[in-house]
């Protein structure tokens, strides 16, 4: 296969910019595409070429497919890198960009198609020794049967959508009596979310860690794992901070894990970068959950502790190159840990914030990396993700990189919209976090709206008035708060102005 001149990155903002960065590295051309709520933004600039592909609405822009296709036409494009979101896991995306003689940075169509459905996922791997979650392994069509199942398997469980993810169609059921409803929520959220009402039932795992482990694989047959992420503090079943590598479990553990998540790529011929994730009970008793067939947001970590490039490793793998990694030569290094951005107000239920950065200054030093598509007096746009940036930091040790993403967040400076940053920063200095006694359920536990004030110091409240003040001297008219109702309940700009 030929090397690879110009690569369309069919993403926007921080993970564009990324990919562009490695690609510019190996002199490897860059085309972006954007949307019109985009055309400022940096990854626009950044690129060798950049082409405006539609309106706002990612429907109408970011998968537009057939608008996709025809800029990588125009342009002499010979290869798409999905990144994550939008189009990264769409096996008919995939299949087209093949078919249209491109070279498609990821794994093959049909493996796409087989992990992005969680039974037809469940039914490849169960060919290779790996430990499931009790439960169904078809579609449910027989409530009666399902309720005789799920009593076998004993209560609590769960109904899951087999398609997607991010905890749409996802129902915790604990008695028998709300079977009927819960299911007839998870269906129809299933409908609405993913156009496949298809659930299935799995025994609910109530104290989990949620642990993934990076692969690689490459289209020869050689496949390695990258080690593991610790991605248990989540808020509405989604990640908000990971690390690797995790506190949580032994070499043994590590080395097994591993062995599972290469069966897991195996059963489906993949290749290209992949994560398999996992759940462990308090027990330490672990069970495959699901695999993404693309880059993860929270590769940075995995980058810093094995100086692996995940990137640049897609390319070749995506150009026909054998890996050039062997499982015995990669080791942990240190330890990483990610905080995600968003533009939340974790005081007001995480709900999404919009508005304009009338600050926005980053955090730099020895270990602290930013991955970011934002720079001061920009809009956060309502039609994507309100993610702002990825804040990681880096030390030799857990108790390092800790202590470095607590400074990075008192430095990273961001007026105009909330943050989930004072979130993070409670998260880094709370003794489950510190001593590792964490499961996904820490949210829900440890964290109460009102803690964030306790966070706040008397230099960081000077600082934080004298900034307000000047805000409201320079411009009046910027509405940099979230609007009260009624009896002063906040209310997320988000909501208000998305129409």
């Amino acid at each position: 296969m030929p090397a690879i001149k110009k690569i369309l990155v069919a993403n926007r903002g921080e993970i564009a910019l990324r990919i562009m960065r490695t690609a510019k590295e190996m002199n490897i051309a860059t085309v972006a595409v954007y949307s019109e709520a985009d055309r400022k933004s940096p990854h626009v600039r950044f690129a060798d070429e950049s082409v405006c592909i539609g309106p706002a609405p990612s429907s109408e822009s970011y998968l537009n497919i057939n608008n996709i296709l025809k800029v990588c036409k125009d342009l002499g494009v010979d290869a798409v890198h999905p990144g994550y979101g939008f189009l990264s896991e769409n096996a008919g995306f995939a299949k087209k960009v093949q078919e249209e003689g491109l070279i498609f940075i990821g794994p093959s169509a049909e493996a796409i198609e087989i992990m992005g459905s969680k039974l037809a996922a469940k039914q490849a791997a169960g060919k290779y020794n790996i430990p499931m979650v009790p439960g169904t392994a078809t579609a449910i069509s027989d409530r009666e049967e399902a309720k005789q199942i799920a009593l076998g398997i004993g209560y609590p469980i769960l109904i899951k959508a087999s398609a997607g993810g991010g905890g749409k169609g996802m129902r915790i059921v604990e008695t028998e009596t709300e079977f009927d409803e819960q299911m007839d929520r998870a269906v129809s959220e299933a409908l609405s979310s993913f156009n496949d009402g298809a659930v299935f039932i799995e025994k609910y795992i109530e104290s989990p860690k949620h642990i993934e482990i990076q692969i690689l694989g490459d289209q020869h047959g050689n496949i390695i794992h990258l080690f593991e992420r610790e991605c248990s503090v989540q808020r509405r079943h989604q990640k908000v901070i990971e690390e690797a590598p995790s506190i949580s479990i032994t070499p043994g553990i590590r080395e097994e894990m591993g062995r599972c998540a290469i069966d897991v790529a195996k059963s489906c011929g993949y290749y290209g970068a992949g994560t398999v994730e996992f759940i462990m009970d308090e027990k330490r008793n672990f069970y495959f959950l699901e695999m993404n067939t693309r880059l993860q947001v929270e590769h940075p970590v995995t980058e810093l502790i094995t100086g692996v490039d995940l990137v640049k490793q897609m390319i070749r793998i995506a150009e026909g190159h054998p890996l050039a990694l062997k499982q015995e030569e990669l080791a942990i290094n240190g330890h990483a840990i990610e905080v995600r951005v968003y533009a939340e107000d974790a005081a007001n239920n995480f709900l999404p914030d919009v508005g304009r950065l009338n600050t926005y200054v980053k955090p730099s030093g020895n270990g602290v990396r930013i991955d970011d598509g934002f720079e001061q007096g920009m809009e956060i746009p309502i039609y994507y993700d309100p993610m702002i940036a990825k804040l990681i930091t880096y030390g030799a040790d857990r108790e390092e990189a800790i202590q470095k993403m607590i400074r990075a967040i008192d430095e990273y400076q961001i007026t105009g919209v909330e943050t989930t940053l004072p979130f993070c920063r409670f998260v880094m200095k709370h003794p489950e976090f510190t001593s590792g006694n964490f499961d996904t359920n820490f949210v829900n536990i440890h964290f109460k709206p009102q803690m964030l004030n306790q966070e706040i110091d008397h230099e960081s409240a000077v600082l934080a008035a004298f900034i307000s003040a000047q805000l409201i001297k320079s411009d009046k008219r910027d509405n940099i708060n979230c609007k009260t109702v009624g009896t002063g309940a906040a209310v997320s700009k988000w909501k208000t102005r998305r129409v």
